[in-house]
């Protein structure tokens, strides 16, 4: 199991200082892989409660949010070797073609180092915002994941859906990465873990822990064969959501959540259930850049008693 740490793309701590900060110091001590996230926007009357939130509304960081492909278009000048991935880029607010082209350029400039973690989304506002619509998001989704691939692997592109067309074109150039840079799917559902799954994608679940993580790593597994996949392939990057305490949390603690001890036992026991990355991120609960730094030195220790 390898690991990977966000940078802070959300909140007070992303600044041009704290995402350098914190994009070199995880290269330093080996993590495999550095992630952004996206929001768009906050509603302040939300019509759909955040999920995981106590009070329904999303969490303080959301209120300030940095471009996820500019900040590691940044993090990739200042760093050589470490993949840099999205969590996630809401495939429903975007065009295939365009997005193509974003990651592309990306993957030139890193020297190929580009994981696209992508997800339909769920936030009513945003997709109002952004002319979406979640009645067809998932329908949306398949075609987006084909003419993305398209793009990224032929040349000249054809394509014609219900949801978009392309005229037969040249497009290039094409990624470093071959066949293309590798893609991750966020998975709240069994059809999202299937989707992954006939397109040879990652699963790229939350906060999964115990038993829901066995039987999403069950489901994807057998949704692999089922695709004609090697079972035994794919990929399951879990995002966790971390929150550190000084004292050791109830067995009531949300996964995660807990001492230093307590995360590095859900760590291993995410290794057990079949997790082939783990994720770090404390952009809900480090707000500044030393709050980030103290996560960093935490959890190395962590990352790297569990390989």
């Amino acid at each position: 199991m390898t690991f990977g740490f966000f940078v802070p793309n959300l909140g007070p701590a992303a600044t041009p200082e704290g995402i350098s900060k914190i994009a070199r110091r995880s290269e330093e001590r080996g993590f495999r892989s550095l992630w952004v996230t996206d929001r768009l926007l906050v509603p302040t009357r939300p019509t759909r409660p955040h999920p995981g939130s106590a009070d329904g509304l999303p969490p303080e960081a959301h209120r300030y949010a940095l471009d996820p492909i500019a900040v590691l278009t940044y993090v990739a000048a200042q760093t050589s070797r470490i993949r840099l991935g999205t969590s996630v880029l809401i495939a429903s607010y975007l065009n295939p073609v365009v997005l193509a082209r974003q990651l592309t350029t990306l993957d030139i400039l890193s020297g190929g180092r580009v994981v696209a973690g992508l997800g339909v989304g769920a936030n009513p506002e945003e997709f109002t915002a952004t002319g979406g619509d979640l009645s067809t998001r998932g329908r949306r989704m398949d075609e987006f994941l084909e003419l993305l691939v398209s793009v990224w692997t032929e040349n000249p592109v054809r394509y014609e859906g219900r949801f978009f067309t392309v005229p037969e074109s040249s497009i290039l150039p094409k990624p470093v990465q071959h066949p293309h840079p590798a893609i991750a799917l966020a998975t709240n559902s069994a059809a999202a873990v299937r989707r992954a799954a006939r397109v040879g994608a990652a699963i790229h679940p939350v906060n999964a822990a115990g038993s829901d993580l066995v039987d999403l790593v069950k489901l994807y597994r057998s949704a692999l064969a089922e695709a004609g996949r090697d079972a035994g392939s794919g990929q399951i990057i879990l995002r966790a959501e971390i929150a550190l305490s000084d004292r050791p949390l109830g067995h009531d603690r949300a996964p995660y959540h807990g001492t230093v001890e307590q995360v590095a036992d859900d760590v291993e026991n995410a290794r057990r259930s079949g997790a082939t990355e783990v994720l770090f991120d404390p952009s809900y609960a480090a707000g500044s850049l030393s709050e980030f730094e103290y996560y960093l030195d935490a959890l190395t220790p962590v990352a790297f008693a569990a390989t």
